[in-house]
């Protein structure tokens, strides 16, 4: 039993000396806002309104990303340009259609 218990504690420090080594590079870290949200933050939103319906451009830091069209008559839908190559590709809602299992497994 003993034997057993001095091999465990060998093991769990051993393991942390083999762990990654430190690196001269320092980690990347997301910048935390110093600040209230200011209008610079948010995605940049333009309606066009026009006699067909209204087109709404969304952009992040100067580029195109996605347009929503809402006709006057139908339903709205979406061009995404999820590549960022240019080319939009329609969608007829944001909704991707994954759905992850959900079974009961166990009630108690």
């Amino acid at each position: 039993m003993r034997n057993c218990f001095a091999l465990l504690l060998a093991l769990l420090f051993s393991g942390a000396a083999v762990a990654a080594p430190p690196s001269d590079r320092p980690p990347d870290l997301v910048p935390v806002p110093d600040g209230p949200p200011g209008p610079e933050d948010a995605p940049a939103v333009t309606i066009k309104p026009s006699p067909k319906g209204q087109v709404i451009e969304y952009r992040a830091n100067g580029k195109l990303y996605m347009l929503q069209i809402i006709p006057r008559v139908g339903k709205p839908y979406y061009l995404i340009d999820s590549r960022g190559d240019g080319q939009f590709a329609r969608q007829e809602s944001l909704d991707s259609g994954m759905r992850p299992p959900m079974w009961v497994i166990k009630e108690f």
